[in-house]
């Protein structure tokens, strides 16, 4: 697609491009989701922390006796540990659902400016981008939570194998005792397979990632849009894996260091844990535990996501013209 000065480029430049002219709408409605998800976010987990209150307080109770009693104790012992289980289980249900809805929203809005930026079709509200959006965006749900299975059965996949190869299940590889040098055989399928197998995560999603803007913009079903996002990244296959890895190195280098930075609300937040709970250091060591990965990831929707999106819608709409006009000129 030829860049006329009023359609985007090809490409990064041309997500970028289609960014810059429709910056108001498309980070006025990023910023609306991106607020609506931490306050939906913080009130699961304090939903969360809620229904686990009873249970916290029956740990500390079971921990003080055994110290005054001048016993020995395990944290969580004494049936203290299946009501968190199931809280946690839960609340991770919850957060992925929520995580699922900002992607699925955000994927299908930046496919729509797209669409509407390589058509020229002027000024984009965000109230006409809510709009478009909300038209597919049940399709939009159910296309990211197949990708969603999908790339997490592979993961699955490379955790299970390094799980059975640390846990000394696979015949004929040990794991290698503190301080010894690593066996081939435990390099190679401890740690190498389960690599490998992990990485093709990422591809994965390049390769199913434009199926979001398929569905919305040319109306296929869920399955079909899987399936003609397969088929039109096969031609691309190198440039899609490229593209893959440079939003996922992108999101990398936002979440951990933002992870990092976020350690010292952890502190705040232990501060007021301990005042809500009367010293309790069990409930408040998990709240330590989870802020700093909560406040990393409420960071993605605002600042990795937009890049992330507009790549992708960029790259559907230049692998779609680029099949029309192979079939025009076959």
């Amino acid at each position: 697609m030829a860049h006329d000065g009023n359609r985007p480029t090809d490409g990064i430049g041309g997500a970028l491009d289609v960014i810059r002219r429709h910056r108001r709408p498309l980070y006025g409605f990023t910023v609306l989701v991106s607020v609506l998800t931490a306050v939906l976010g913080c009130a699961i987990l304090a939903g969360g922390f809620a229904a686990a209150w009873d249970a916290f307080e029956n740990v500390r109770d079971y921990a003080d006796r055994n110290i005054a009693n001048e016993d020995s104790y395990v944290a969580y012992a004494d049936g203290g540990r299946p009501p968190l289980v199931r809280v946690g289980a839960v609340v991770s249900v919850l957060l992925l659902g929520l995580g699922l809805l900002v992607v699925s929203v955000l994927h299908t809005a930046y496919a729509v400016a797209d669409s509407h930026a390589t058509r020229d079709g002027g000024p984009l509200s965000v109230r006409e981008l809510w709009r478009r959006t909300r038209r597919r965006l049940l399709a939009a749900l159910a296309v990211n939570a197949l990708t969603g299975l999908a790339v997490g059965a592979v993961e699955l996949a490379a955790l299970v194998m390094w799980g059975l190869v640390e846990s000394g299940e696979v015949p004929g590889v040990e794991p290698t005792p503190l301080g010894e040098t690593a066996s081939p055989q435990y390099t190679l399928v401890g740690w190498v397979l389960p690599i490998a197998v992990g990485c093709l995560g990422p591809l994965l999603y390049s390769r199913l990632a434009p199926a979001t803007a398929e569905t919305v913009l040319e109306r296929r079903s869920p399955f079909v849009a899987l399936y003609r996002s397969w088929v039109l990244t096969r031609p691309a296959r190198w440039r899609v894996l490229g593209v893959g890895a440079l939003v996922t190195a992108v999101a990398v280098l936002v979440f951990w260091p933002a992870r990092y930075a976020a350690a010292p609300l952890a502190h705040f937040a232990g501060l007021g844990m301990l005042s809500l709970s009367d010293d309790n250091v069990w409930i408040t060591g998990v709240l330590v535990l989870i802020t700093p990965t909560a406040v990393a990831l409420l960071l993605l929707p605002p600042v990795v996501m937009p890049l992330v999106c507009a790549v992708f819608a960029r790259l559907h709409g230049e692998l779609r013209a680029r099949e029309d006009a192979g079939a025009a000129a076959g």
